[in-house]
């Protein structure tokens, strides 16, 4: 208020100073009220100008305060979600999208940190501008402040209206803009598939059509900005006007002087931006309310998978399955069913079936990505539920047949899994493991070694290559146990005869679990399972199982036939 104030003194004093020096003849006496009116402008222009480097200075501090801290608030609420998110379980990733995730850790945070720091720091200016500069314009003159003030509520209410529009219409542009960039993701990531469908034309036609609803959804967003600036402007001429008009009439009745009008316009100037901010403070809280909400379903949903007792992790003796059954909460038939098997302390056993038998739902069951239905597991006789989590899978070597790599350097791909309380990975490790992947001639043939970039998804790795990373990986953690699930899928039969070669001599004293549809892969084991929609059918060593030329037998002859004609027709 009180640069506002200044001026009106200023003005007055000016006023009165030049009616003076009007009506005086006198040249000492005009010479005086010269050096007066020069002094009272010096003085009165260091005063504004102090006023706005004070007024600039606590800005400053109540910026720093809140908006600083509302980045603070929304650096804790990301990683907030980012730690819960990683806590939950896969049947929560089934049903909820990419995108509804992304949106929820981006955008809703946002809205919410724009509450806590912009809206709330121009909710406290409304406020206090309101109790200093109101009260004292109604006591000037009742009826001129009334004037002056009619048209800010409406502008605050047309504000109120036209920002939930444009929020709304916001929304929807990007809700379309998610859609065109999950299209163009989605096209780029199958542009094999594209090209080889000489589909081009079509996808681009499906690209325009998204696109064209974006554009729509632009230009009316566009139309109703063109009418909200105007509006905004002609409601704060308005008052000026008002100011204006109603305030000479005051000064040629005498009522005030000139330096109230001008005092007065600095207060409808003043009053603007809060008045202006009520209705967008008002959208920001609802918006805010609604994302916070939003938020808040996820932070309820708990992490099915707990540790019980956060025991310390042991194993010493043997792992043991015992009644196991899982079945899929989207199915009626379980995937396993009464499972019971021992894996004890320096053994190899493989599990041999085909697709849908099983064997990744073991592997996942064992790992604590779900948990059993049914039964238990045991490692040296503690249930798994009991047991420290991340200690289980920090000890346990994993290649899964479906590998997903970062779009990073091979080398850190390989080394991903190595935890922090875990001894640097050196150059020999790293040359041992890809050794026993069979990775070494794929490394020396990349451009860079195993400081090329794989791509998104590895993409310029082949299939078989990838599942090699993925048991490099798996290896380079010198794990206690070692589970492959079907991981040599897509490696060719020389190849993966290379692999169990380097495999059969680090497996030994170490605990392993092989998971495959291929009899080549398991014959070498120390035990082998053969399991069929969720049973187990047969057991025993590669010789037993032969000899009681069942399906294990049956299976073995057809691979062994398929893999001679393979190797004559190479």
């Amino acid at each position: 208020m009180f640069p506002a104030q200044a001026v009106g003194r200023a003005i007055d004093l000016i006023k009165e100073k030049l009616a003076l020096y009007l009506q005086e003849s006198d040249s000492v006496v005009i010479t005086n009220i010269h050096n007066e009116l020069n002094k009272s402008i010096l003085y009165f222009s260091a005063l504004i100008l102090a006023f706005a480097l004070i007024r600039g200075a606590f800005m400053y501090l109540m910026r720093q305060t809140l908006i600083v801290m509302s980045r603070k608030v929304e650096y804790d609420l990301k990683n907030e979600i980012f730690a819960h998110y990683q806590q939950l379980s896969q049947a929560f990733y089934k049903v909820n999208n990419t995108g509804d995730l992304m949106s929820r850790i981006s955008e809703d945070v946002s809205r919410v940190r724009m509450y806590v720091g912009p809206a709330v720091m121009y909710f406290t200016n409304l406020v206090v501008t309101f109790l200093v500069v109101i009260p004292y314009m109604y006591s000037v003159d009742f009826w001129f402040a009334t004037l002056v003030l009619m048209p800010l509520p409406i502008l605050s209410y047309a504000i109120f209206r036209v920002n939930n529009t444009i929020n709304k219409k916001s929304d929807a542009i990007q809700g379309q803009l998610s859609t065109i960039t999950g299209f163009v993701q989605e096209t780029f990531s199958g542009i094999r598939v594209i090209k080889s469908f000489a589909v081009e034309n079509d996808t681009k036609q499906a690209f325009e059509k998204e696109l064209d609803l974006y554009r729509e959804k632009s230009l009316s967003l566009a139309r109703t900005d063109a009418t909200f600036f105007p509006l905004m402007t002609f409601l704060t001429g308005l008052s000026t006007l008002i100011t204006l008009g109603i305030g000479g009439w005051l000064v040629l009745q005498g009522k005030i002087g000139v330096g109230t009008i001008a005092e007065f316009i600095i207060y409808v100037n003043l009053l603007t931006w809060p008045v202006t901010a009520l209705g967008y403070t008002s959208s920001l809280v609802q918006r805010a309310a609604a994302s916070q909400e939003r938020i808040n379903q996820f932070l309820s949903v708990k992490p099915d998978i707990v540790s019980l007792e956060n025991a310390p992790y042991n194993f010493d003796k043997e792992i043991r399955f015992e009644d196991v059954t899982y079945c899929y909460p989207e199915k009626k038939v379980p995937a396993l069913n009464n499972i019971s098997l021992v894996i004890p302390k320096g053994k190899t056993i493989a599990v041999l079936g085909t697709t849908g038998s099983g064997k990744t739902t073991l592997v996942q069951l064992l790992l604590r990505v779900m948990d059993c239905t049914t039964g238990r597991i045991t490692i040296d006789g503690r249930d798994i539920k009991n047991l420290n989590t991340i200690r289980l899978k920090t000890e346990t070597g994993y290649a899964p047949q479906e590998v997903f790599l970062f779009s990073d350097t091979v080398y850190n791909n390989i080394a991903f899994g190595l935890s922090e309380d875990q001894p640097p990975l050196t150059n020999e490790q790293m040359v041992q493991a890809v050794k026993m992947a069979a990775l070494s001639q794929t490394i020396t043939e990349l451009p860079q070694g195993l400081q090329t970039i794989v791509g998104e998804r590895g993409v310029s790795l082949s299939g078989g290559q990838k599942q090699r990373v993925a048991i490099a990986r798996a290896i380079v953690k010198d794990p206690q146990l070692l589970v492959l699930d079907d991981c040599l899928s897509a490696v060719d039969t020389k190849t993966e005869a290379e692999i169990l070669m380097h495999l059969k001599s680090f497996m030994k004293d170490r605990t392993a679990l092989i998971i495959s549809h291929r009899v080549s892969t398991v014959k070498d084991a120390d035990y082998i399972l053969v399991l069929d929609n969720g049973h187990i059918t047969e057991e025993g060593t590669h010789a037993d199982l032969m000899h009681k030329n069942a399906r294990y037998a049956m299976l073995y002859n057809k691979q062994l036939s398929e893999d001679t004609i393979e190797g004559e027709l190479n």
